[in-house]
């Protein structure tokens, strides 16, 4: 069981940072987001187009909203964590691609989210995330899972199929709010 520190935060999870190799070759990297740290965040999301930004944030924004990103940035690494990938190909080293995260609702249930770079899409990069998110989790005590995405984003259900089994669902305009719990 994780014993909290007197600061309230948790130890960097160092064992994150483990390294990936995507079904393109390209070699990344899977570390956990430093406590405070924005930039990546703000840099990443400049990176997507505005059809990842709707599946993501369900809005398009051009921007993330301050709040927002201070809210992403917050982790205790007990009840909120961010994992990213970076990219560690030649004259790139430790730009992030992709991001995700969870935070607690209860004591066992977490809501997680992810989004990856439009052209790091497909080669497995979420997979690697979602895995070793889920992984931090349950080693968290969390084993149960909240997604909010959009209904017709096929490609987080897919992603979301292969690691768990929706246990309940509910959809309304256009949003569904998927629980699950992992195969």
């Amino acid at each position: 069981m994780w014993r909290r520190p007197a600061t309230g935060l948790c130890s960097y999870p160092t064992e994150l940072a483990a390294p990936v190799t995507l079904t393109d070759q390209r070699r990344g990297r899977i570390p956990g987001l430093h406590n405070r740290q924005e930039r990546p965040i703000r840099v990443l999301h400049a990176r997507l187009s505005a059809r990842t930004r709707y599946l993501r944030f369900l809005s398009p924004i051009p921007t993330l909203p301050d709040a927002l990103v201070r809210r992403l940035a917050c982790v205790d690494y007990r009840r909120r964590l961010a994992v990213v990938a970076e990219d560690e190909g030649a004259g790139c080293a430790g730009v992030v691609v992709a991001l995700a995260s969870f935070s607690a609702v209860d004591e066992t249930t977490a809501e997680v989210a992810v989004v990856v770079q439009d052209d790091w899409q497909r080669q497995g990069v979420g997979t690697a995330l979602v895995s070793t998110l889920l992984d931090a989790a349950e080693k968290r005590g969390f084993d149960r899972f909240v997604a909010t995405i959009a209904a017709d984003n096929s490609i987080i259900r897919r992603l979301l199929d292969r690691f768990g089994r929706v246990v309940a669902s509910h959809t309304s305009l256009g949003v569904a709010e998927l629980v699950f719990v992992r195969r």
